[in-house]
């Protein structure tokens, strides 16, 4: 049975797909039943052909596909969706997120008595990445903490684990994998963080730039404000018959 389902949303990454997933299977196995689903946002670059031909010989191994570039977070809401583990972990295509991160994902959600535990959320230190992007992702992530006070230094890392059932009880927007830890904290669960090591991007380019992130991102910030705002406060118990 499937414990973790590895959610890796990608969008023409074929030139680091494939050592992606070498350093899951070797990070993972004996570790916890899982499987991985790589999302195929809308390449044209081949990198799904590379995945379906390494799935002859890797029965774990998913795809899926979108017809139309939907982005990061509509590729991590298909994989949970069509996910057969209680725990979804999710790391970018790219290979920037060092897949033998994981464990310190699962792992806390799988041990006795975390049941509170909804998301375990990575932080990147030893960031490798450009000057002017680090600096980007500084001014926006202290802006967000300041404005929806949800404890995370990093939340635009890409590794995350967290509970299938409670991410799909969650209102979906695109771009939401940026706000997963307070939105989680929103429905009552914790919220557990554990540093990550980071990598330099391997071959290709990175779909989206740093006007891109901050003309959504302030929009987005707003509507999670709002969705804060607008929680549901009352929690029902059952009445036992006695």
């Amino acid at each position: 049975m499937v414990q973790v389902s590895i959610v890796i949303p990608a969008k023409n990454e074929s030139g680091n797909i494939v050592g992606l997933l070498d350093g899951i299977d070797a990070a993972c196995a004996g570790k916890a039943e899982y499987e991985v689903i790589v999302v195929d946002d809308g390449s044209t670059d081949g990198m799904g052909d590379l995945v379906r031909a390494r799935m002859l010989s890797h029965p774990n191994l998913r795809l899926l596909r979108h017809d139309v570039s939907g982005g990061q977070s509509a590729g991590v809401h298909s994989g949970v969706l069509a996910a057969k583990g209680g725990i979804v972990c999710t790391l970018d295509g790219d290979g920037q997120n060092p897949p033998e991160e994981l464990p310190k994902l699962f792992a806390p959600l799988l041990a006795p008595g975390s049941e509170a535990i909804g998301i375990v959320a990575g932080q990147r230190v030893g960031r490798q990445d450009t000057m002017s992007k680090k600096m980007a992702s500084r001014f926006a992530n202290n802006l967000r903490s300041w404005a929806l006070n949800d404890g995370t230094r990093d939340t635009g890392c890409g590794l995350k684990g967290f509970r299938r059932d409670a991410f799909l009880r969650l209102p979906f927007f695109n771009h939401m994998h940026r706000y997963l830890p307070a939105l989680f904290a929103r429905d009552g669960w914790q919220v557990a963080h554990v540093d990550v090591s980071h990598r330099p991007r391997g071959e290709g380019r990175s779909n989206y730039n740093n006007l891109q992130r901050g003309l959504v991102g302030a929009v987005d910030l707003l509507g999670v404000m709002w969705l804060l705002r607008r929680r549901k406060k009352s929690r029902p118990a059952e009445v036992s018959k006695g």
